[in-house]
């Protein structure tokens, strides 16, 4: 995203909204991120792409060697073409008329230097000058960044036919890596949900991950963060491998889509803060290391790559320009990610009817952190999906979950010494024996039956959406699917274009959501009191659970404090700064509240 001509990304999006949303907004300029973990759906996909944009097309099958990563592979180099055939037809068309040229032109931000000559362009009368013009806008023209994200500890280790286990660089993630790495793509890759080692080792294996003659790097490194603590452990990581890190991407714990990462009470506003006063330490702790390998490996280190910095972005709950100008120019953030508007904007995403009416309809309280996901990671949903329907249905049979298709998520190996997925019949079921066979209460029992049974098949149901959107399945509403779009989806209540949003996050024209939209920094706070809530019903007690509550109390309050200390600076055009102290202010006495209510006998041990 180095030389991106826009100022957002579209952050990935659960397994199939994402898919192929390059294709779509690639060719407009826009950056966005394909979820790879899913080789199955992406072989679907890469049929219908190539069926529809006339490339030849030959199935790579489960039985072919390493055909994940091919799968992978091929994708990707299919997107890229499909991008590049697309913005070379763009380019064709003339300037003057109101078609997908004008179209890139216009949705670009207005400083921008291309944005600008444009305009200057428009108002040219005929003359060599305007020719020359028009023939240098056009080569300037170029496609967004097709950025794919690995879920790093989504690192299910594979068996062949025989059950005898592959290697270890055929785990899901590696595979996943190794397909990306032989793309012939010049864009990152998105590391999230946690730090894998051993993952992370592997990339020194592919030579586009380190600097050319040139100072270029055609495989960049991005790492989703939640913490400057956390940036800084696995950036050394890597350096000490001669590996980049180009961007770290910081997302807000709970204000988000897909699975919430919840911080330890650490707010958005004071992680940014701690990122824009260290941020000169990343690159003064990180490059003499990586420098430092290279002289190792007898490489030499580009000196035009000597002054080059990492990129700070953020994502997660932004719905204004206000917001979006918050994070840029007073925490100095380069870019911002804007995801959960664009389930709205069919131009953009793979959404199915269904499921888009239900985003559409979508109101606070349609919205949950739920235990859905096999994972054990709180994840973010949608009420009345056709997930949840089927999800409960099951539930309530002799069969409870899912045949597990895909196995992505078998991580659980307690039960049989191989791994399961906590959404599959097999793990239900041995579970519900267990607990059935146990001495505890009839009411116990129930609700551990319950926390089971409410795990849902996220590798299938988070696909179907894509699968029924493109008519690759047939459209119904038994299909089970799953959705999962961050709390800002209750703002944004209809379709919208491209064009619409585009000038939305640009502050051009009517903002799309009401002025009683909250800040973004005052929906962050709720979200972590009512977490912080589910905490005190569910911890243990112990000193270690004591403690832990202390701290994230100590580090909300905190928090708090300093939301309240912004709220008193001039707020940007379009930021609902002006609510906040009162909002916030109720969710701090909300959270003394519930702490005094719920956990009286202990509160001196956290209060204090």
């Amino acid at each position: 995203m180095q030389n991106s001509l826009h100022r957002f990304h579209i952050p990935v999006m659960g397994l199939g909204f994402t898919v192929d949303t390059p294709i779509r907004v690639g060719p407009f300029g826009i950056s966005s991120v394909i979820s790879i973990v899913d080789d199955i759906l992406i072989e679907k996909i890469r049929k219908y792409y190539s069926q529809k944009f006339n490339f030849p097309y030959t199935e790579i099958t489960k039985k072919e060697h390493d055909s994940r990563a091919k799968r992978i592979t091929e994708y990707l180099n299919l997107v890229q073409k499909i991008v590049q055939l697309r913005m070379e037809e763009i380019k064709r068309l003339p300037f003057f008329q109101e078609n997908e040229k004008a179209k890139y032109f216009q949705m670009l931000p207005d400083e921008s230097p291309l944005k600008i000559s444009y305009e200057k362009l428009l108002q040219m009368k005929n003359s060599v000058e305007k020719f020359h013009l028009a023939d240098h806008l056009t080569s300037m023209m170029r496609p967004g960044a097709i950025d794919v994200n690995i879920m790093a500890k989504v690192d299910k280790q594979n068996y062949d036919e025989n059950g005898e286990k592959l290697g270890d660089e055929y785990s899901d993630a590696k595979s996943a890596l190794r397909g990306f790495a032989n793309s012939s793509l010049n864009s990152s890759v998105v590391f999230s949900a946690g730090f894998n080692r051993n993952l992370y080792g592997y990339i020194a294996q592919f030579s586009d991950f380190y600097r050319d003659t040139n100072g270029e790097l055609k495989k960049k490194i991005t790492i989703k963060v939640s913490d400057y603590r956390s940036a800084l452990i696995q950036g050394k990581f890597l350096a000490t491998k001669g590996l980049e890190v180009s961007e770290f991407r910081i997302e807000s714990g709970l204000n988000c889509g897909g699975h919430a990462f919840a911080s330890q009470g650490y707010l958005l506003p004071s992680l940014l803060n701690e990122f824009k006063e260290k941020r000169d330490q990343l690159t003064i702790q990180l490059l003499p290391i990586v420098m430092s390998f290279y002289k190792s490996k007898g490489w030499k280190y580009p000196e035009s790559a000597q002054e080059s910095k990492p990129l700070i972005t953020v994502q997660g709950g932004i719905g204004t320009n206000g917001e979006a100008r918050r994070m840029t120019e007073d925490f100095g953030c380069d870019f911002t990610g804007w995801g959960t508007p664009f389930l709205l904007v069919p131009e953009a995403t793979c959404v199915d009817k269904f499921t888009l009416e239900l985003l559409r309809k979508a109101k606070k309280e349609d919205q949950i952190l739920s235990d859905v996901s096999p994972l054990g990671i709180p994840f973010n949903n949608l009420k009345m999906t056709s997930s949840e329907l089927w999800t409960k249905e099951r539930s309530n049979s002799s069969k409870p979950g899912s045949t597990c298709p895909k196995g992505f998520m078998k991580l659980s190996s307690s039960l049989t010494g191989s791994p399961l997925c906590m959404a599959a019949n097999q793990y239900q079921t041995k579970v519900r024996d267990n607990i059935m066979g146990s001495d505890k209460t009839e009411e116990q029992k129930k609700n551990e039956i319950d926390l089971v049974s409410e795990k849902a098949c996220l590798c299938v149901h988070l696909a179907n959406g894509a699968l029924s959107a493109l008519n690759i399945v047939k459209e119904n509403e038994t299909l089970p699917k799953a959705v999962c779009p961050g709390p800002n989806i209750a703002w944004f209540d209809r379709e919208y274009s491209l064009t619409e949003m585009v000038d939305h996050i640009y502050g051009r024209g009517d903002s799309l959501v009401s002025k009683d939209r909250p800040h973004m920094f005052s929906q962050e706070v709720e979200l972590y009191v009512t977490y912080f809530e589910k905490l005190l019903k569910t911890m243990e007690l112990n000193e270690a659970g004591r403690t832990y509550l202390k701290t994230f109390m100590d580090n909300l309050e905190n928090g708090i404090d300093f939301i309240l200390s912004i709220a008193e600076r001039k707020p940007f055009e379009g930021e609902n700064l002006s609510t906040v102290v009162s909002f916030v202010l109720n969710q701090r006495e909300r959270l003394n509240s519930i702490r005094q209510k719920v956990f009286p006998k202990t509160m001196t041990l956290i209060a204090s």
